[in-house]
């Protein structure tokens, strides 16, 4: 499956849809007040850099970069869909946000993510790609319902 990136303005009902079903799946799988997932709104920051996957012409998937400082960079909202798990779709995104971390100069890439089950393929994603556990960060607390992990760049 060829999969392509493409920056994107969130500018369309299929993309806002995707963000609605990511939100979704994150109040579900989480207790209330322990999402941090980004809304369109959000995603539309300035400190921040909203990619879709596609596979031809059907969007399999998307994933963000948001600047933290100059030398650090966050992943959010990495989401595949259901009909795309297991095909590199994921994968595709995380490569294509550390290519650009590196470009940007940044020396560490961070996360923070949910525990439990629904989480579990996003953590071993992570891990095989060079990520560690590590401490919160920014504005985050540490609970019983968050990971935070982290890269770092050379």
């Amino acid at each position: 499956m060829p999969i392509t990136i493409h920056h994107d303005d969130l500018s369309s009902a299929e993309v806002q849809s995707l963000i609605t079903e990511h939100l979704s799946a994150m109040h579900s799988h989480s207790p209330a007040g322990h999402v941090h997932a980004l809304a369109v709104d959000s995603l539309r920051a300035p400190a921040v850099t909203f990619w879709t996957a596609w596979d031809g012409e059907a969007l399999c998937g998307c994933a963000a970069l948001k600047e933290l400082d100059a030398r650090t960079g966050e992943i959010k909202s990495m989401r595949t869909r259901a009909g795309f798990l297991r095909r590199g779709v994921g994968q595709a995104l995380l490569d294509h946000i550390v290519i650009t971390a590196r470009q940007r100069g940044y020396t560490r890439l961070l996360l923070e993510t949910g525990t439990g089950e629904a989480f579990e393929a996003a953590h071993a994603l992570y891990r095989r790609n060079g990520f560690e556990p590590s401490g919160a960060f920014a504005e985050y607390t540490a609970t019983d319902f968050n990971v935070f992990m982290a890269k770092g760049l050379v």
